[in-house]
């Protein structure tokens, strides 16, 4: 985490498989947080989030996920191998 969190922010898009507490921004931002002071990847930093995840259940803490509703996040509902494969072939076609 310590490598690569500098470089989100120089980031055009981060792609975010199935994660849920271990990239949400109240570890870094909400002191009332039960997470707040967690290690986190700062994804929410990038300059566009995809989401890729089955379900908005949320994570381990059972807490919502900031990054889920933030204006630069994308959420793709489904299973990441299949929507990764098909964003790929979606690409290729292009």
């Amino acid at each position: 985490m310590h490598a690569i969190n500098p470089n989100f922010s120089q980031t055009d898009v981060a792609i975010v498989l199935d994660a849920n507490d271990v990239v949400n921004p109240a570890a870094a931002e909400d002191p009332n947080s039960p997470i707040f002071g967690m290690p986190i990847l700062d994804v929410h930093h990038a300059k566009t989030v995809v989401v890729v995840k089955r379900g908005l259940s949320p994570g381990f803490a059972g807490i919502p996920n900031e990054l889920f509703i933030r204006d630069n996040s994308l959420m793709v509902a489904g299973d990441a191998k299949k929507v990764l494969q098909d964003t790929i072939s979606a690409l290729k076609d292009l």
